[in-house]
């Protein structure tokens, strides 16, 4: 049986430092039917003639510019020049194991069309990981091990951006890379989610994430927090929001304000609520805080959670399971 093609995505940009232990991870895979598209934007190191130097040694490897600018344009550039029958992207400044890609087109081509693989990740620094991200990663890790990535989608991006794979037809489905929101790896993974694309349950850590201060994830403004949240809002008015149940946002910090917000200027009706007495009848936006016990006499509403303390939402959790209210239907953190 013919081994299915596998188009690695990579866009770059001055990675110079990082690019020869990345490339060499992939041609260390124990499945050798790939082929890498990198595309270059706009280096002004010597990223591009280093992965030429790799390209003109394998054949597999494909150098390209890229048709725009910025990592949207890129990875268009790249989808718009494969072959493979299966599709994964992969960053510039990070390492796969021996066995990444072979593993995720097995649990492909076991599962078939209408899934996505998926895989566990490390963090790795020459100084450390944060508690943040060491956070981050086992919570990404815990979902992914169990496949159940989309039940805390409204939280974090639930899917690494480069540790997924899935077929051509689906992505295309899906509208692949064609949308320009940013952060574009979260807006991705809620398209998965749109499209039920069923993640593949993986134990196994497939990809090493590195982190350092000028990556572009902690450099870019297309990756600040008030893009996660537009994204966040976006998408649950679009998919999970019921117009004809009361709606109620629950907190009244920064990240309940913003929404509290953009909520306004659609001309969405809600509810504020929030457990702090020093807030609770305080007047924001034209909108009175109210006590969250008033959740007791709204009929069947749906709640935006914005509290990020996280006793605070195991308490949350709890009060809404003495109300018989069920996650991802009634209830939605969103931090």
């Amino acid at each position: 049986m013919q081994k299915p093609l596998v188009s690695i995505l990579i866009p770059f940009k001055d990675t110079e430092a990082y690019l020869p232990e990345c490339i060499e991870s992939i041609l260390q895979q124990d499945y050798p039917f790939w082929e890498v598209l990198a595309i270059d934007d706009a280096s002004s190191d010597d990223s591009y003639d280093l992965v030429h130097r790799f390209a003109l040694k394998d054949s597999r490897i494909r150098l390209l510019k890229n048709q725009g600018s910025g990592i949207i344009a890129a990875l268009r550039t790249a989808y718009d020049n494969c072959h493979g029958e299966l599709i994964t992207r992969m960053d510039s400044d990070d390492i796969m194991t021996l066995d990444k890609i072979g593993t995720m087109v097995n649990l492909l081509l076991q599962k078939g069309m209408g899934h996505l693989a998926v895989g566990q990740v490390a963090y790795f620094s020459y100084r450390g990981i944060s508690n943040g991200y060491a956070r981050y990663e086992k919570w990404l890790n815990e979902l992914t091990a169990k496949g159940s990535n989309y039940t805390e989608i409204y939280k974090e991006c639930v899917i690494p951006s480069p540790c997924w794979m899935a077929f051509r037809e689906d992505l295309n489905r899906c509208g692949a890379f064609e949308p320009d929101r940013y952060p574009e790896d979260y807006d991705l993974t809620f398209r998965f989610y749109e499209n039920k694309l069923e993640c593949i349950p993986c134990s196994k850590v497939l990809h090493h994430w590195r982190d350092y201060d000028d990556r572009t994830s902690r450099t870019s403004e297309h990756y600040a927090a008030n893009y996660f949240l537009d994204i966040k809002l976006h998408y649950f008015l679009k998919l999970d929001y019921e117009a004809n149940r009361p709606l109620v946002v629950w907190g009244a910090g920064n990240k309940g304000k913003t929404i509290a917000k953009r909520l306004l200027a659609k001309n969405i009706s809600f509810e504020w609520i929030c457990d702090n007495p020093k807030k609770i009848n305080k007047d924001i936006y034209g909108k009175k805080l109210q006590h969250f016990q008033v959740l007791n006499q709204l009929e069947n509403p749906q709640n935006i959670i914005t509290v990020a303390n996280e006793k605070e939402q195991e308490a949350i959790k709890t009060f809404f399971k003495g109300l018989d209210r069920t996650p991802m239907n009634d209830y939605f953190f969103f931090c």
